[in-house]
């Protein structure tokens, strides 16, 4: 795990935002994809129609999906 080190600044309108270096926010994006892969098979366990899709399937077809969400 990576430590942050975030500061902390307010702009001119007084709203409080959160600095991180690049290192550190890519690190937390990574952790949120993760944790998206995670809540997705849990979904899928509890949808549970005896239906199994091997696990490279099943990985091509997230990317497949997040790749239509960013377009």
């Amino acid at each position: 795990m990576i430590e942050l080190h975030p500061q902390f600044i307010k702009d001119t309108a007084g709203s409080e935002l959160v600095i991180l270096s690049k290192k550190e926010f890519d690190y937390l994006l990574e952790e949120l994809d993760d944790l998206e892969d995670l809540a997705l098979y849990k979904e899928a366990l509890l949808e549970d129609d005896g239906e199994r899709i091997p696990i490279n399937k099943a990985f091509e077809m997230i990317e497949e999906e997040r790749a239509k969400i960013g377009s």
